[in-house]
């Protein structure tokens, strides 16, 4: 009878080993070999993570985590969520990772576990193509006609900096960026002040008519992948293919196609 029990013991030990919810599925054993991820985003955030017209999404982050889970032979799924609940939504196992331009604080660490930065989020200056007027660091923005988006960290740093925007000779705010660049485009402005990745993506949309300016304006902030605090094994396999992406090259290759320009960090 012991060997019976046992034997049925065994039985119901296999049935039950690697079956888990939908997310992160793993097979059984000590590698936990994983069978698919399930990826959080805002998808409404271009050029990171959105839908396009075909209703799919699409975007910067959605390409490089579609490579790293190729690289780790798996299933990748994309979830819409609610942005203000992603840490609840990566707590409760709904999903395994966001991927989605997610700023690094000391607030979020607390609650999440994220990857080594991956991208620098900052500020820069854009100008008419051929006409830099000579800026080459924020303080060169005095006497300008200076524009940025209504609500963006810009504007939010600008109005923080009484003497920055006292030097402005003009200092307009705008709805969304294609008003933006297209003043920028007719002289109304004679600098753009905007998030580097929005504004190359849009750049990118019209060749020849913008050029970007390595010139930052306020702090920079870093991009960075977020797991589930205690999913040190995720992470770091993640972490792992990702590394090798940006070894490769495979990575910059990814960014050139977005942003005309190879935005990516880490070690090369």
């Amino acid at each position: 009878m012991k060997k019976i029990f046992m034997a049925a013991l065994l039985l119901v030990t296999m049935v039950f080993t690697g079956c888990g919810g939908d997310s992160a599925k793993t097979d059984g054993g000590d590698a936990k070999e994983i069978k698919k991820i399930t990826i959080g985003l805002d998808d409404e955030y271009a050029p990171m993570g959105f839908k396009n017209e075909q209703n799919e999404i699409v975007g910067f982050d959605v390409d490089l985590a579609k490579e790293a889970a190729k690289r780790l032979g798996c299933e990748v799924e994309f979830k819409a969520i609610d942005w203000n609940s992603k840490e609840a939504e990566l707590k409760s196992g709904r999903i395994d990772i966001i991927w989605n331009g997610l700023d690094i604080t000391p607030e979020r660490q607390e609650n999440m576990l994220f990857s080594d930065p991956y991208m620098d989020n900052r500020q820069i200056v854009f100008v008419k193509a051929g006409n830099d007027q000579g800026i080459k660091a924020e303080a060169d923005l005095a006497g300008k006609g200076v524009g940025t988006q209504a609500g963006s960290t810009a504007e939010t740093y600008i109005d923080s900096t009484k003497d920055l925007k006292d030097s402005f000779r003009e200092f307009k705010t705008y709805g969304d960026y294609v008003s933006a660049f297209m003043d920028l485009e007719n002289g109304r402005i004679d600098a753009l002040v905007c998030d580097e990745i929005v504004g190359r993506y849009a750049m990118s949309k019209q060749d020849g008519k913008f050029e970007a300016l390595d010139v930052t304006v306020g702090p920079v902030s870093e991009f960075g992948i977020a797991f589930r605090k205690d999913d040190t094994e995720l992470r770091d396999k993640v972490q792992g293919v990702f590394d090798e992406m940006v070894k490769d090259g495979a990575a910059a290759k990814i960014s050139e196609q977005w942003f005309k320009a190879d935005l990516v960090k880490g070690k090369k």
